[in-house]
C-alpha cells in the first residue's frame, strides 16, 4: 500500500508540473488578453519558451507550492513510515549509529532533489530548442543559475518536509500540519505582517516557506514589470539561497538534537 502511495504521489507530481509548464503559457495570455479589453494600447502575447528565459520562467512555475507539495508529502510519508514500522529503530540494532542515520536520510533528500532537477534540465533544453530560432552557447545557458536555484528550493523544501515528519512521527498528522503551515497559516502570518495595522517592516520576507519559494521569485514576463511594476529578477542571489540553507540547517539541527535527546 505504501509503495503503491508512493508512485501515485510521484506520478501526480510529475503530471501537475508538465501541465502547469505546458498550460502556464496559455493562461497568461488569457489574462493579457482580458486586460487588453480595457487598455488603449494592447500589450503584446507572451512567450516563456525561449533562451534564455525559459531557465527563469520554468523553475519559477516548477516550485509553486502547490506543485512542491507532492514530493514533500513523499518525504513525509517515507520517513513517518521508519516509525510506524520500526525500521528506524532495527536501523540502530543492526549497527548504525544515529549520525549514520540522519545522514542517510539527508543523502535521500539530496539525491530525489538531484534526479528532478536533472529531469528539469532536460526538459527545458527540448522545450526551449523547440521554441528559439538559432540559439547560441551564449543564449542557451545566460540564465542556467536557476537550475541550481531550484535544486536549492527543492533541497530546502523537502528537509522542511522531513523536519515536520521526524518531529510529528504519525503519517496522517504530519501531513495534515504541514499543508496546513505551507497554505494557510504561513500565508496568513506573511499578509498580516504585510497589513497596514502592523508597523512597517520586512518580516514576512523571511518567513520559511516565503525565504525558499523567494529564490526564483518572479518569472520573466516584461509585463509584470509594464504593468504591476515588478522589479524583474535578474539571476539567483546567494543570499536568497544562504536564508533558505539556514533554515534547513536549523531544521536539520533540530531533528539531530531530538535524535541525541530522545530513543528513536
Amino acid at each position: 500500500m505504501t509503495y503503491k502511495i508512493f508512485w501515485i504521489l510521484i506520478g501526480l507530481y510529475f503530471l501537475f508540473l508538465i501541465l502547469g509548464i505546458l498550460m502556464a503559457e496559455f493562461m497568461i495570455n488569457s489574462i493579457v488578453n482580458d486586460m487588453n479589453r480595457h487598455l488603449p494600447i494592447p500589450i503584446p502575447h507572451v512567450t516563456i519558451y525561449f533562451f534564455p528565459w525559459i531557465w527563469q520562467n520554468i523553475t519559477y512555475f516548477a516550485t509553486f507550492r502547490y506543485v512542491l507539495i507532492f514530493p514533500a508529502i513523499i518525504i513525509i510519508i517515507l520517513i513517518t513510515n521508519e516509525f510506524t514500522y520500526r525500521t528506524i529503530r532495527q536501523n540502530v540494532i543492526n549497527g548504525l549509529n544515529k549520525s549514520e542515520i540522519l545522514i542517510s536520510k539527508l543523502l535521500l533528500i539530496v539525491l530525489i532533489s538531484l534526479v528532478i532537477t536533472v529531469l528539469l534540465f532536460f526538459g527545458i533544453l527540448i522545450l526551449g530548442f523547440s521554441h528559439t530560432a538559432n540559439p547560441d552557447a551564449g543564449m542557451i545557458f545566460d540564465k542556467i543559475s536557476f537550475i541550481p536555484g531550484f535544486f536549492f528550493t527543492m533541497l530546502t523544501f523537502l528537509i522542511f518536509a522531513f523536519f515536520f515528519g521526524f518531529i510529528i512521527r504519525n503519517t496522517g498528522l504530519s501531513i495534515a500540519l504541514f499543508t496546513l503551515y505551507v497554505f494557510i497559516v504561513e500565508p496568513i502570518i506573511y499578509y498580516f505582517l504585510k497589513s497596514p495595522l502592523v508597523f512597517k517592516n520586512g518580516i514576512s520576507t523571511y518567513l520559511p516557506v516565503n525565504s525558499i519559494l523567494r529564490i526564483t521569485e518572479y518569472p520573466a514576463i516584461p509585463v509584470l514589470k509594464q504593468i504591476m511594476g515588478v522589479n524583474l529578477q535578474d539571476s539567483v542571489t546567494a543570499g536568497s539561497c544562504l536564508i533558505a540553507l539556514l533554515y534547513a540547517a536549523l531544521m536539520v539541527g533540530i531533528v539531530w538534537w531530538f535524535m541525541a535527546k530522545k530513543d528513536l
